[in-house]
């Protein structure tokens, strides 16, 4: 179905569920010669993988990814890319209570609306589980774009109320050095002990805490993204819109550039250098895009996550038959998202951007 589906030139169409054999991705159009980094696609899906620290779920998967087709001797061939990651972790069990009864804020509802039938066993195909897939194909595109000289850098900005002040650096690898250096992926070291401390007191409440990532990319030409309907911003509010749990996207100035006049937001452009091949703005607020073009500055959007809606409290609910009931949380799940949700950011950004690159070749002749 269309809907498991992703991108124009660059391609990928997801499968699996949650408590199924395997999940993986199929990437359409990536173009030939490509090296094929193994050891770099497995070291992105270790950063969203299960079980890494206590303030995340507990499942134990390694997430190994195996290349099924598409590559030959380290290189892309041209020709579709199969990638494939077993479950090895799955305890359908823990779902048995409710294989007839209503998870308050899940897609259980939905489905059974929708399909008239639904994998009960963590969401089945809409459990976050999928997004594993998304960040293996995310690593195939982060390559084909460093080779464009494009750099995508995301992190945690904030858990609940508590925000990361703004970064200024224009060096990415020590801003990625920081954030991996601690379990919630925060670039500041203070911020980052406040919030793992608050998600950690959560957990033991038996709740769960929103957050959001901010993200950064650098490198980007001029002249990304259409001009009416897949505008590049447009393109990334679907893309993150997509990821399970975001209910917020927003770029450049955002929400708060509403309450600016157009004389405090208006991006100034200064006087091209002659080595260089953009101009520059004074400021930002456009966030690198202007008409749903890129400008050639840097691109600035955050994603805003919802509490994880599994929490381990008895709640009210409904049965599939409409009648009153009550649910308890079981089973292993994050009592904060966002700390592995960073990768999952990245990788949706490069897969709209490699696609862009792609089709912005066809704009000229």
């Amino acid at each position: 179905m269309a809907g498991n589906s992703f991108g124009q030139l660059f391609r990928i169409t997801t499968f699996g569920e949650s408590h199924g054999v395997a999940i993986g991705v199929i990437i359409d159009g990536c173009p030939a010669q490509l090296n094929i980094d193994l050891d770099f696609i497995q070291s992105e899906l270790d950063k969203r993988k299960p079980g890494q620290s206590k303030i995340t779920t507990q499942r134990k998967e390694s997430d190994t990814v195996q290349i099924l087709s598409g590559v030959f001797e380290g290189k892309s061939t041209g020709t579709p890319i199969a990638l494939l990651i077993p479950n090895e972790d799955q305890r359908s069990k823990d779902y048995g209570h409710n294989v007839d009864v209503y998870r308050p804020s899940h897609a259980d509802y939905v489905y059974d609306a929708k399909y008239g039938i639904r994998d009960h066993r963590g969401g089945g195909r809409s459990s976050a589980r999928e997004t594993a897939a998304r960040v293996a194909a995310g690593a195939i595109a982060k390559l084909f774009l460093k080779q464009q000289g494009i750099e995508i850098f995301a992190h945690v900005t904030s858990v609940g109320t508590i925000e990361a002040p703004n970064l200024e650096s224009n060096d990415l690898s020590a801003l990625l050095q920081i954030r991996e250096e601690n379990m919630v992926r925060c670039a500041d070291p203070a911020t980052a002990h406040e919030m793992i401390e608050f998600i950690d007191s959560v957990r033991k409440d038996g709740d769960t805490v929103g957050g959001k990532i901010g993200c950064i990319i650098k490198g980007c030409p001029a002249g990304l993204g259409e001009p009416v309907f897949d505008k590049l911003h447009a393109d990334l509010g679907k893309a993150m819109l997509s990821i399970n749990a975001v209910h917020g996207f927003e770029y450049g100035s955002g929400f708060a550039g509403s309450e600016l006049r157009g004389s405090q937001h208006n991006d100034i452009p200064q006087p091209k250098a002659a080595d260089s091949k953009v101009f520059k703005t004074t400021t930002n607020y456009a966030g690198g895009i202007l008409g749903g073009i890129s400008n050639g500055m840097d691109i600035t959007f955050k994603v805003a996550f919802k509490p994880v809606a599994t929490i381990m409290h008895n709640q009210q609910t409904i049965n599939a038959a409409g009648e009153a009931s009550e649910i308890k949380g079981k089973g292993r799940h994050d009592p904060c998202v966002v700390p592995r949700a960073v990768v999952i950011v990245e990788a949706m950004a490069a897969l709209v951007l490699a696609d862009q690159f792609l089709r912005n070749k066809a704009s000229v002749i």
